[in-house]
């Protein structure tokens, strides 16, 4: 795990300070203090250097796929203007063989879209509410948002920027989600593992060369107490049969500094938005 330039600043200054205090602490002798054996440092030893190296990824995350969201505009070039539903259908109409109305392994999210226009149950619409801060550095707001992937448990996360007037998704995943966050530019998607007390997180950073929002971390992580193997059959963790292969916030009403806040979308029995600012989703039903 990589220390951050800021950490290893910090880490850096401690050791200064260690080591000028008691050089200049109020009657102490001037002479320097021995702070015990330091461990030996070990390069990394490389095993089995005559196999040859792989020469393509077992998984296609399609982390560089982007995707241009045709007959969706922003109006004044606004992304905050543009209709989170409008998207969604845009995405369905785009992939009729994952979407389509009787076979499509997300079929029950077709069905649920009549829900989101007037007249509709908006508690049943699968769109969730949509999201805002400039994610890729440009000083624009992109726009984060998700929608339930029906009739399984999934969560479909799109992220989308403006390039040149068009709308262009540069980042999908589909999976069974815990939460998603934003945090500095950074998206943290939670995803259950199969082993209790662990859950797994994938971080995807904007990256400037391939113009996309890449998978820069993907981890197993420890989050609670356990007492021995799950009996819950593991997520997978291949990717999903996602429309758009670039596979897998500031509120909708205002703007949030992306300096200091982690903002967090829950996604179980409800929708929680935890900030400064302490608003509220709506809740999301089964």
């Amino acid at each position: 795990m990589f220390r951050s330039r800021s950490a290893r600043a910090a880490v850096g200054a401690a050791f200064v300070a260690a080591v000028v205090v008691p050089l200049t602490g109020c009657g102490d002798s001037g002479g320097l203090v021995s702070a015990g054996a330091t461990p030996t440092a070990n390069g990394p030893t490389r095993l089995w250097p005559g196999q040859p190296p792989a020469s393509s990824p077992a998984y296609d995350f399609g982390e560089a796929d982007t995707e241009v969201v045709k007959g969706v505009t922003a109006p004044g070039g606004d992304l905050r203007k543009v209709d989170p539903v409008a998207v969604v259908r845009a995405e369905i109409a785009a992939h009729p063989d994952v979407y389509a109305a009787s076979t499509g392994l997300y079929r029950g999210t077709v069905r649920r879209m009549a829900d989101c226009g007037p007249g509709g149950d908006r508690e049943e619409c699968p769109v969730l509410e949509a999201y805002y801060r400039d994610l890729t550095g440009d000083g624009h707001d992109d726009m984060v948002l998700g929608f339930r992937l029906l009739p399984g448990n999934q969560t479909a996360v799109r992220m989308y920027t403006l390039r040149k007037g068009r709308l262009v998704q540069v980042l999908a995943s589909d999976d069974a989600v815990i939460a998603v966050e934003l945090a500095g530019r950074t998206v943290i998607i939670r995803s259950p593992a199969a082993i209790e007390g662990y859950e797994y997180r994938t971080q995807w950073n904007w990256d400037d060369e391939q113009r996309a929002m890449l998978l820069t971390r993907d981890e197993i992580l420890r989050v609670g107490g356990s007492t021995g193997p799950s009996e819950r059959p593991a997520p997978s963790r291949t990717p999903s049969a996602s429309p758009s292969r670039s596979s897998s916030a500031s509120s909708p009403t205002s703007s949030t500094s992306s300096t200091a806040s982690s903002l967090s979308l829950s996604f179980s029995s409800s929708l929680s938005f935890s900030s400064s600012s302490s608003s509220v989703l709506p809740s999301e039903r089964p």
